[in-house]
């Protein structure tokens, strides 16, 4: 399998990445945030929902990194900044837009009621694929699946 790189530019390009990393694992640690660059950006180990379709073993996580452009600043809640070791599972990718203009927050949805919102100039990401894969007998699941 080829390795992932994608950019999302508005909500429908967002729709795709948030599914590619629907269920990815990071620590605390992994979460950088350089604010003269406006860049936000998270290591993470995806799990390869791409090649899940029709196994019932085997499948794959990947290590990937996030990268968020003109963010203006971060807020996060329901994890310890201080906790560089500490496990977070993201769900979901959502950008909530702020009236008429490009700008808004962009949340990133965690496991356990977490979350970490993005004050963002506009839409502008990008999801890449930075390692090989390797095999994980486990798929995640979610309630109603």
């Amino acid at each position: 399998m080829t390795s992932l790189k994608l950019q999302a530019l508005d909500q429908d390009d967002l729709a795709v990445i948030s599914a590619h990393v629907q269920d990815a694992v990071l620590r605390v640690g992994d979460i950088s945030f350089l604010p003269k660059s406006q860049q936000f950006s998270l290591a993470v180990n995806r799990f390869v929902w791409e090649a899940a379709e029709g196994q019932r073993k085997n499948f794959e996580r990947r290590r990937a990194v996030l990268t968020f452009k003109r963010v203006a600043s971060v807020r996060s809640i329901g994890f310890d900044r201080g906790k560089p070791t500490e496990i977070l599972s993201l769900l979901a990718l959502r950008f909530m837009q702020q009236g008429e203009g490009p700008d808004g927050t962009m949340e990133l949805v965690l496991s356990g009621g977490g979350m970490i919102a993005l004050d963002m100039e506009c839409i502008e990401l990008q999801l890449a694929d930075t390692g090989g894969a390797w095999e994980t007998s486990h798929k995640p699941s979610h309630p109603g699946d």
